[in-house]
């Protein structure tokens, strides 16, 4: 045992101490910081930011909501004074409108309109669909396309009003907003949530389950390809046994991920209690997700250890460890859909897949607290015994191997 530990020690000193780790340990939280900073500028630039103004060509072939449209036009003009959309209403009964029409759609291809609007016949009655017609480059403005869908919808629907001698005004009081507020129900007790915030809790455990297990790993294979083609594993093998050696790799490796995770976790946690957030994560969530990464981390690295032993260069083994991290991409594919039914047969059954299972395990825990107790505490125990079973299969491969 004391031979183990003293290579996890080497393992743990030789990578923290270099500037590297230091620096990619600090990397990420900033990096993260900076990525939601941007994602909020550039969201806010997108949606409310000022923008030239738009310049929509439109023919009304339904010949019943042109005066309406250009109000509705008119009313999102003064409340939004930096995100203008001009349009320019033609006579549907104009002589040549066909050739009327391609010109219009040759503007647009020239980049002289941003779209040009036509109004199907049957608009007012819902039975054909409107057209707006934009250039390749103009279409991935979709805040364009959705303003003018939501005004061509407002003008049809106060048109339909009229025709039936109603209120417009009275119409849209009527409809005014009703605020409801979503309340967190809890043990320690109620609290204003978010739903993006409830959703994105259990990502982060999912997130961070997936560096820490997948991504430092990873240096299980390196380390293991490196050593053999420099001869150094032969100088160890001299001292202690392949078994031995390769424990303590992984039982170093596995400090060393639980020491970036931990820096990244307290970052968050920091985060999170200075937006009021800091009692959206239980300390029981916390000590399930040390139980399943030490427990993930333990089978993933020796399925890598394994990997590198039976690989001479890092081409053979990337080739090889494909399909390993190829199993990974399933929880987060499957997130979304697991976070909201954390408790669906499918959610259950990827639980007991050995190498998914502390990433499911913790996606739905976090998503779900009150988890069956019964389920946590069989995915433990699958882990605790799958782990033994891979690594002694992965040291009769590493001994042969190294």
């Amino acid at each position: 045992m004391s031979k183990i530990l003293r290579v996890a020690q080497r393992e743990y000193l030789e990578t923290v101490k270099t500037k590297i780790f230091i620096l990619s340990v600090l990397f990420m939280p900033i990096f993260m910081v900076v990525i939601i900073f941007m994602m909020g500028l550039v969201q806010k630039s997108t949606l409310t930011g000022p923008r030239p103004t738009r310049e929509i060509a439109v023919t009304d072939l339904s010949e019943g909501i042109s005066e309406e449209l250009n109000r509705v036009f008119e009313q999102h003009n003064d409340s939004n004074p930096k995100r203008q959309i001009s349009i320019t209403v033609y006579d549907a009964d104009r002589p040549g409108m066909d050739a009327h029409m391609d010109e219009m759609k040759d503007r647009v291809r020239r980049d002289e309109l941003d779209g040009y609007l036509v109004i199907a016949e049957g608009a007012i009655g819902g039975e054909a669909a409107s057209t707006l017609y934009m250039s390749a480059r103009k279409m991935t403005d979709f805040q364009l396309f959705s303003e003018v869908q939501r005004l061509v919808y407002d003008a049809v629907v106060n048109t339909r009003i009229k025709l039936h001698d109603l209120s417009p005004e009275l119409i849209t009081e009527l409809r005014r907003d009703v605020p409801v507020e979503q309340v967190d129900v809890s043990a320690e007790g109620e609290k204003k949530r978010e739903t993006v915030i409830v959703l994105m809790v259990p990502f982060f455990f999912l997130f961070l389950m997936f560096v820490g297990v997948s991504g430092t790993s990873q240096g299980m294979l390196t380390s293991v390809i490196e050593e053999k083609n420099s001869r150094v594993m032969e100088v160890l093998l001299s001292a202690l046994s392949p078994f031995q050696l390769m424990a303590g790799k992984i039982v170093g490796l596995a400090a060393i991920g639980l020491t970036v995770i931990g820096v990244w976790a307290l970052a968050a946690y920091g985060a999170a209690a200075h937006g009021g957030m800091g009692d959206i994560v239980s300390p029981g969530i916390l000590g399930y997700f040390i139980v399943y990464y030490v427990l993930g981390f333990l089978l993933m690295a020796s399925l890598l250890a394994a990997v590198g032993s039976a690989c001479n260069t890092l081409r053979e083994a990337q080739t090889l460890m494909g399909p390993v991290m190829m199993m990974f991409v399933v929880p987060m594919v499957a997130w979304f859909y697991i976070v909201q039914r954390p408790e669906e047969p499918v959610a259950v059954v990827l639980s007991f897949i050995p190498p998914l299972t502390p990433m499911i395990m913790i996606l739905r825990i976090a998503a779900l607290p009150d988890l069956s107790r019964v389920q946590i505490f069989a995915s433990i125990l699958l882990l605790a015994v799958s782990v033994p079973l891979v690594m002694w299969a992965s040291a009769k491969i590493f001994r042969t191997g190294v």
